[in-house]
């Protein structure tokens, strides 16, 4: 297994929990459930640590691609990658603070949901650049051709 192929797995489960997360902080501020509140927390912390497993990975990925168009490609959504990583620890720390010292105000919560909101924004925005990578730069696919004493149909 490549090192394309680890990144390509991993990246999906931060994906996927942080916009559960912020589906439940929604649902939570709606609905005034700290049940929804909590979950969204706990989503929106694991979805930061897979986040930085997707990041170191997608980093080894890279490797040895330096020059061309496909390194400039890469080095965008690194660019991006890192800028969603910053996005999602100041957005755990602000939830984690709040939860920690119990303090719950309207205006933490339309705060918390701009944090939350701009981390999902930075997803799209991440994920379209790779998407990119992959679909029109052909990032991490593998050709096999078909071997010489092998009949070509």
């Amino acid at each position: 297994m490549t090192a394309a192929h680890l990144h390509a797995m991993i990246i999906h489960f931060p994906i996927a929990l942080l916009m559960a997360g912020f589906l439940s902080e929604i649902i939570a501020l709606f609905y005034n459930r700290e049940l929804f509140r909590k979950i969204a927390f706990y989503l929106l912390l694991i979805g930061a640590v897979g986040a930085i497993a997707a990041y170191i990975s997608g980093s080894y990925a890279a490797e040895g691609i330096e020059t061309g168009r496909l390194a400039e490609a890469i080095e965008n959504h690194e660019e991006a990658a890192l800028i969603m990583l910053w996005i999602a620890m100041i957005t755990v720390v602000y939830r984690a603070i709040l939860l920690f010292i119990k303090y719950d105000r309207p205006w933490t919560k339309w705060l918390g949901i701009l944090f939350f909101a701009a981390l999902i924004g930075s997803i799209i925005n991440t994920g379209n650049k790779g998407g990119s990578l992959v679909y029109e730069h052909g990032a991490g696919l593998e050709l096999k051709l078909p071997e010489f004493n092998e009949k070509v149909q």
